[in-house]
């Protein structure tokens, strides 16, 4: 009897959050199970958007922001969905991406722009990432999660922002920091949802939604011309096949009525010259490399990791790993500037660490200290080389790790490495450059090659092509704007 009403009452209260986690899509107008509310998407947005600010960074150029902003909130305006406050954003990432966060945080990276042709290309993939929102696909996908498991919907969102999949393969091999994510952001069937919805919302708002399969040709090129083939679809591949993509948006552009209306920037050189002076490529800010010879020179600072060692770049830390992937390691801040056995102090404390040596000293005049340690974590014991380093720019931490049984072959390696950190000297500081978009007309009868060498272009043919999806033999115009890199000195 006891056991019959329980389960009588368990069926009511499944029954119950099953009617409370009910909602109508604001896109197909169907009710679906969500358990997820739009106020909890509105937090977990706005916890994600502070990620992507700090372990990507955003472009800070106002002219160029009031114009994708401008873009996305005549877009925003005809969504079907209306309860979220559309923020668009330009993400400091060198590969063309784009990714929406829930609660209606919209990018595109700086890279998406350099490759982009038309308003209408740009419109329809801010319009396929307002659909993402709309459709509240970062609600389904944790709805889903949560019944088997698979992982946050935090890391879920932000793996969009990681950079693709070469990025989340090279992070997960170095041990990445939260936030890149295993999994890409969205299903197959989403994506395609979002292409259709952004197609729909560019030929509603005025541009051409034909745009969207030119950009997925884009895209593709861009693929083979970074990979050397064109991309294959795996099963864990989220996004469809890019050629699947554009021949879908191709039909679909030829049923959709274009509504009239002025495009903001009226041709396609008032749209290059949105993108003029565009920071090209990877951004010095952040630090170069030269080999394994980190640069930075905002920071003041230069350091060796070990010859034939894969680096990784990220915002928060800098990442090293051999080919056998047994070992790793990583450069970060741990705070301001003080007392580097202090800090290494608080670090172990904070960590619960056990120093089984440790010393003081100095590394190229600033104030050190090395410990040795072991970790137990959930993939066994780690032996840890730790490096506090006293800059002014701050207290830098080194931490070289790998299992306990093949630590004493990588000590002195970690040694090596955490020893070579200095200042820059004046030649390397003078030898950090950077590269910008720039627009210049062709001259008649012009070539690309000729167009390249007339005005110091710094990308190759095939790049130079790709940027302005032009062939390689195209015959230019008179005036015809084309999109070419010229590099100048870095500048803080």
């Amino acid at each position: 009897m006891i056991r019959i009403l329980t389960t009588r009452v368990s069926a009511w209260l499944i029954a119950s959050l099953i009617v409370s986690a009910c909602s109508t899509n604001p896109v197909t107008g169907k009710r679906e199970i969500l358990l997820m509310s739009a106020e909890q998407e509105r937090t977990l947005g706005a916890q994600a958007a502070q990620q992507v600010e700090q372990q990507i960074g955003l472009v800070d150029d106002a002219e160029l922001l009031a114009y994708v902003r401008a873009i996305g909130q005549r877009m925003a305006a005809a969504s079907p969905r209306q309860d979220v406050q559309y923020q668009f954003h330009v993400a400091n990432m060198p590969e063309p991406n784009a990714f929406a966060l829930p609660g209606g945080y919209i990018y595109v990276s700086r890279g998406l722009l350099a490759i982009s042709n038309s308003e209408a290309e740009l419109a329809n993939v801010i319009g396929h990432e307002i659909g993402h929102v709309a459709a509240r696909h970062s609600a389904q996908r944790q709805t889903r999660a949560t019944g088997v498991g698979l992982l946050t919907v935090l890391g879920t969102v932000l793996a969009g922002a990681a950079g693709g999949s070469q990025a989340a393969e090279t992070a997960s091999q170095l041990g990445q920091i939260a936030g890149a994510g295993l999994i890409a952001s969205y299903g197959r069937d989403q994506e395609r949802q979002s292409d259709e919805i952004g197609q729909k919302l560019a030929a509603q708002t005025g541009w051409d939604p034909m745009g969207m399969a030119d950009f997925m040709d884009q895209l593709g090129d861009y693929t083979v011309l970074v990979t050397g083939a064109a991309r294959r679809p795996t099963y864990f591949d989220s996004h469809p096949p890019t050629q699947e993509r554009s021949q879908t948006a191709t039909a679909r552009a030829r049923e959709l009525t274009i509504t009239p209306m002025p495009a903001i920037a009226g041709s396609q050189n008032a749209f290059y010259n949105q993108l003029d002076d565009l920071l090209v490529g990877p951004d010095p800010a952040g630090g170069v490399f030269r080999d394994t010879l980190l640069l930075h020179p905002d920071l003041d600072l230069a350091m060796g990791f070990p010859t034939g060692w894969d680096t990784d770049n990220q915002a928060a830390a800098v990442l090293a790993a051999p080919t056998e992937r047994d070992a790793m390691l990583r450069l970060e801040l741990q705070g301001g500037t003080g007392d580097p056995t202090a800090a290494a102090t608080e670090y172990a404390r904070q960590n619960s660490l056990d120093f089984t040596s440790s010393g003081s000293g100095q590394i190229n005049g600033f104030a050190a200290f090395q410990a040795i340690a072991q970790a137990q974590t959930e993939q066994g014991q780690l032996g840890l080389h730790l490096t506090w380093i006293a800059h002014p720019q701050g207290m830098f931490r080194v931490t070289g790790m790998a299992p306990v049984e093949k630590f004493n072959s990588y000590a002195r390696v970690f040694e090596n490495s955490a020893d070579s950190f200095r200042s820059l000297t004046a030649a390397e500081r003078g030898s950090i450059t950077e590269r910008h978009l720039d627009i210049v007309a062709a001259r008649r009868g012009e070539s690309l090659t000729g167009l390249s060498q007339r005005t110091g272009n710094r990308w190759t043919l095939e790049e130079t092509q790709l940027a302005n999806d032009l062939p390689a033999n195209v015959v230019l115009s008179s005036g015809q704007p084309i999109k070419i890199a010229i590099e100048i000195p870095y500048r803080p």
